[in-house]
This record gives C-alpha cells, sequence and structure tokens, in this order.
C-alpha cells in the first residue's frame, strides 16, 4: 500500500474515540468507511465515536455475530450501517445479509474486516489502519488514512480541517 495521506497518534482509547466523534460528524449518506487491524486494535472503539459524532440514538458495538447493525438518527431517519466481515465466509455471502440493500440504503457505512469482502468492496472508500503502537501501553494507537474515489478524498480531506 501507498503511503498513507494522514497519519495520527492516538494516546489512549479515549482519543481514539474522540478522533472517531470528529469522523462521524462529516459523514453523508453511501459514505464508506473501512476499519483494518488486527483483533484488540481498536476498531470498534473507534467505530463507537464514529456512531456518537454522526448522532446514533444507541451505541455502537461489535456486529461481529450478526455480520451488520443498523443504527438510527432522530434528526433525519438516516441509518447508519455498521458492518464486520470477520465471521463473512466468502464475499459472496453479503448478499445473504442485504449488502446491496445497504449500499442503495440511506446513511453511510462502517466495514470493519474490509478485506474480506474482496472485489464486493465498493469503488470509492475511506481506509482506516488502526494499530497498536507499543507494548508498554496497551492503548496507544496510531491510525493511517488513505482515500479511494473523490467523495472519500473530499472526506478526508474535511476531517483533516476539522482537526486544525
Amino acid at each position: 500500500m501507498t503511503q498513507p495521506a494522514l497519519q495520527i497518534f492516538s494516546p489512549n482509547a479515549h482519543s481514539t474515540r474522540q478522533l472517531g466523534q470528529q469522523l462521524g460528524q462529516l459523514l453523508q449518506p453511501r459514505d464508506v468507511v473501512c476499519l483494518v487491524g488486527g483483533l484488540g486494535a481498536g476498531k470498534t472503539t473507534f467505530a463507537a465515536g464514529v456512531g456518537q459524532g454522526w448522532g446514533s440514538t444507541s451505541r455502537l458495538t461489535s456486529p461481529t455475530y450478526t455480520l451488520v447493525h443498523e443504527h438510527h438518527r432522530s434528526a433525519d431517519f438516516q441509518t447508519l450501517y455498521h458492518m464486520d466481515a470477520y465471521r463473512l465466509e466468502t464475499p459472496d455471502a453479503l448478499e445473504s445479509v442485504g449488502f446491496g440493500d445497504i449500499w442503495e440504503g440511506n446513511g453511510p457505512i462502517l466495514i470493519e474486516w474490509p478485506e474480506r469482502l474482496g472485489e464486493m468492496l465498493p469503488n470509492e472508500y475511506l481506509w482506516i489502519e488502526i494499530e497498536a503502537e507499543s507494548e508498554l501501553d496497551e492503548n496507544q494507537r496510531t491510525l493511517r488514512f488513505w482515500s479511494q474515489g473523490e467523495r472519500a478524498g473530499q472526506l478526508l480531506a474535511e476531517f483533516e480541517a476539522s482537526r486544525k
């Protein structure tokens, strides 16, 4: 993969969640955010912040066993789709969870373990790699951001500007 467009150090889970909140405030319908990292990297912590910043009426938790959670906000009745592809056996199995309907839905999409989607991954997305930074402090993370497509590039630019 190429050099990340943006790299951020997060000293703790609270900071990781705050970064998610900042991004969540910027999300628009059909924005796709891919969260990559090993087990326990902080993907769900970041996603919980995204949900909070977006305005979800429910707390985001890992959808590992159900593959997809739908979260709503009362302001405009949009839906935030939170997908976890970790247990997905094949990319074709996405049809069984209604991925086509999700893609045509009225809200943004968060995808944990997006690399398991293969060619089913949409053409435009914001790719965020979350990595544990230090064995000395299990809460430190490095977040690396890449964008694919025009809207994802705009979203990344807005996110970077919101941090200044």
